[in-house]
């Protein structure tokens, strides 16, 4: 089985922390390669430069990661590539799609493709979504969700509160539906609830619709509190990132729709849990919060730094996951044969 994870490269650079579907389709490889699955990926700029790729090196699966290429020359591709299957992977949930018109066009042409076709596939990588595409459409969604590549037995360092402040990092593109702003101001009543000083970093340098107006907002809710610092963290290549996030004492993610969260699975990966939604949904329960209750998202968050367990719980639920998740793709390919 080759299976090829493609992307569109906005940068034409692959292990960008904003390229967050590179990011993912990397991730996706490496544990489909250690089951036995040989997996590349493959950064794409348009439907032309997929079709290069595969005149010269066929597979029988493409995912394309996220509905961006027009359909036209999808199923140009579908035709002239009879033995590959071509899945488009939506990697949002019901709830963000508001933000992207153009690819909710696109997911309902895939649906028309893929009954007029044998080798063109709508997937989703949330069995939330899927599910809704079944119920509301009565149409196939294959769920091939994110994998993540983790250390089987990770060693990490004690982040104990002994310096009299507490780290808190909210990372990720600067989008409304990412509750930047009560992840904020539950780290500040955190800070003030344990008598410690809070250092918090956020990511700057991606700012989607009101995003600027999200963080003037929360400088305006900090400023000139003498006991907050506020670092603002650039865009960096995905392995700094991780540092950075290793750097941390608790994350914050408390969106109010998502698929995964790359993030949080950075968390996890380098031992620091993560506040979340309950749309995060493979995330241990008593990480999440209520969405929209400030004040429940910073009880949560206390209690996880309190924790000396916390992150070996987020380990063991994304382990879980990857496992449930290596055996859809299974499935899937399966299906196809």
């Amino acid at each position: 089985m080759n299976v090829a994870l493609a992307y569109k490269n906005f940068a034409a650079h692959r292990n960008i922390s904003h390229i967050g579907l590179g990011v993912s389709a990397l991730n996706t490889a490496k544990v489909l390669r250690r089951s036995g699955i040989r997996a590349e990926v493959w950064p794409i700029l348009s439907g032309t430069d997929l079709r290069r790729r595969l005149t010269v090196s066929p597979v029988e699966q493409v995912i394309i990661s996220a509905p961006w290429i027009p359909s036209v020359e999808l199923q140009s591709l579908a035709n002239d590539f009879p033995d590959t299957h071509f899945a488009v992977n939506c990697h949002s949930n019901v709830g963000f799609l508001q933000a992207d018109r153009h690819g909710v066009k696109l997911v309902r042409e895939a649906m028309e493709l893929e009954l007029g076709t044998h080798n063109i596939h709508l997937g989703g990588n949330s069995r939330r979504f899927c599910d809704w595409i079944y119920s509301a459409f009565g149409a196939p969604c294959a769920y091939l969700p994110n994998l993540y590549s983790i250390d089987p037995d990770p060693i990490w360092r004690c982040r104990v509160l002994t310096d009299g402040t507490v780290r808190i990092g909210i990372f990720g593109a600067t989008r409304p539906l990412k509750n930047l702003m009560s992840a904020a101001g539950a780290a500040l009543e955190i800070s003030r609830s344990l008598g410690v000083g809070l250092e918090l970093w956020l990511s700057c340098g991606r700012s989607e619709g009101s995003g600027d107006t999200i963080l003037g907002a929360v400088q305006e809710m900090i400023r000139g509190l003498p006991h907050v610092k506020l670092v603002m963290n650039g865009w960096q290549p995905w392995p700094k990132f991780r540092r950075v996030v290793g750097h941390m004492q608790l994350l914050m993610q408390p969106s109010y729709t998502e698929s995964f969260n790359m993030v949080t699975a950075d968390g996890v990966a380098e031992g620091v849990a993560s506040v979340v939604s309950n749309a995060i949904d493979w995330a241990p329960e008593h990480w999440k919060a209520r969405v929209d209750d400030v004040l429940d998202i910073a009880r949560v968050g206390r209690r996880l730094l309190l924790d000396p367990r916390a992150a070996r719980d987020g380990f063991h639920a994304l382990k879980q996951y990857v496992s449930d998740g290596l055996r859809a793709y299974r499935e899937h390919f399966d299906r196809c044969a």
